[in-house]
């Protein structure tokens, strides 16, 4: 195991709950979820964001700045980077998405066309990464009270020593400059600016290591 890596607290089952409130407290400003999760209840919110902690469970890794669980990141291998509907079924995280429940998708159009929304993302991810082992990021973030205190650094420094120990990349998408330049400063390049259906905002698509 990288020595960083040994720092963190692996999460198991018994902390999905526990990590999706802090993810879904740390997505509260962000533009993209915003759209998806409009007037939604934070219950709600937690539920959408525990599918990628089940996901990640399930097909890869989930870590957690310590047992206090300040800021939890999840990954997965690149070849189990889209979530197909089945892997989201052996992974539970089915009955997540289920709780989301009608008022977060109260507009009929966003409810026809989520699946459009992110399908550019995982072309795009395809296609950067042709032929390549590669880690993909899916989720990381800090709880508002800890943010600015090194705690997500601690994550990310942590997930490139494994990838640099293994030598493959590692790929991510973001929705916010400020986090363009906090990556950048990590090492990693953007390789492609989109701007996403229906909810037209952008994302970054971004990768260290290729």
């Amino acid at each position: 195991m990288p020595a960083k890596l040994e720092h963190l607290v692996r999460l198991q089952k018994r902390d999905i709950l526990r990590a999706a409130a802090v993810l879904a407290d740390a997505f509260e400003p962000d533009p993209v979820w915003n759209a998806i999760l409009r007037d939604s209840s934070r219950a709600e919110r937690m539920a959408a964001f525990e599918t990628p902690v089940r996901y990640c469970l399930r097909y890869g890794e989930v870590y957690a700045s310590s047992e206090n669980l300040e800021g939890v990141a999840g990954w997965v291998p690149g070849a189990l980077a889209d979530m197909t509907f089945w892997r989201v079924v052996r992974s539970g995280a089915m009955w997540a998405g289920i709780r989301l429940g009608a008022s977060v998708l109260s507009s009929a159009n966003l409810v026809r066309e989520m699946p459009s929304i992110f399908r550019q993302l995982e072309e795009d991810r395809k296609a950067h990464m042709q032929g390549k082992s590669f880690i993909y990021l899916q989720v990381i973030g800090v709880a508002p009270a800890y943010q600015g205190q090194g705690f997500g650094g601690k994550l990310l420094r942590a997930l490139i020593e494994e990838c640099e120990q293994a030598g493959m990349p590692l790929y991510l998408e973001t929705e916010t400059e400020r986090n363009v330049s906090m990556y950048q400063h990590y090492g990693f390049q953007v390789v492609k600016q989109i701007a996403l259906p229906v909810i037209d905002l952008p994302m970054w698509e971004m990768v260290r290591g290729a």
